[in-house]
């Protein structure tokens, strides 16, 4: 695109250079989308179920629920600690149980029911259709939770419901609004849930 501005001399082309900045613009690289934080490995806690694998040994292959101490019991391996461990940080430590039973043994452990730590539930209690202990997974919102446990009893006192949570050693009350969230589908009251939170719903008085 040009101009021309009239001088003593006659017309002089002047050359617009807003249309070459502008396209300059357009082929500016870009900054770099932000890395997505790395999610932390799983931990294995009490109640979570493993298939313990060890390569050319199916009989002392088998799954086996992790007990309320946080340990496991194979046909060869006693009362190993698995509970906050990772799944190859236990079957490193089986291979070392099984060393004196079976020349270098080769183990995988898969978790396959999960429930994690405490400190990695999230806990409903009160009116909820089914109370229970749930494994907190990344992004995990409020309506998520509710879902999980179906929702609330037509008991229950949904906007006096709170969420107990522990941050910097201090237990804090935040207050939730379940009922504006579940029936009248304000988005505004659909927390993000931590891990640890106990979400406590009370029951009407009327």
């Amino acid at each position: 695109m040009s101009i021309h501005i009239r001088s003593a001399g006659g017309w002089l082309p002047v050359i617009f250079a807003a249309s070459l900045a502008l396209a300059g613009c357009a082929h500016r690289p870009s900054a770099p989308p932000e890395a997505t934080p790395p999610l932390a490995d799983y931990t294995i806690g009490a109640g979570d179920m493993l298939t313990i694998n060890v390569w050319r040994n199916p009989e002392v292959s088998l799954s086996v629920p992790v007990r309320p101490d946080g340990k496991v019991t194979t046909p060869l391996v006693e009362d190993m600690p698995a509970a906050g461990k990772t799944s190859t940080q236990l079957a490193r430590d089986v291979e070392k149980a099984l060393e004196k039973y079976i020349q270098q043994p080769m183990v995988t452990v898969i978790v396959t029911s999960f429930v994690g730590p405490y400190a990695q539930q999230i806990r409903v209690i009160g009116q909820a259709a089914k109370p229970q202990a749930l494994p907190y997974r990344q992004g995990m919102s409020l309506m998520d939770v509710l879902i999980a446990v179906g929702g609330v009893t037509d008991f229950a006192a949904g906007n006096k419901a709170n969420i107990i949570r522990m941050l910097d050693g201090r237990q804090l009350s935040v207050p939730v609004r379940l009922q504006d969230l579940l029936r009248d589908g304000d988005i505004s009251a659909n927390v993000t849930m931590l891990p640890g939170d106990v979400l406590v719903i009370p029951e009407s008085l009327f």
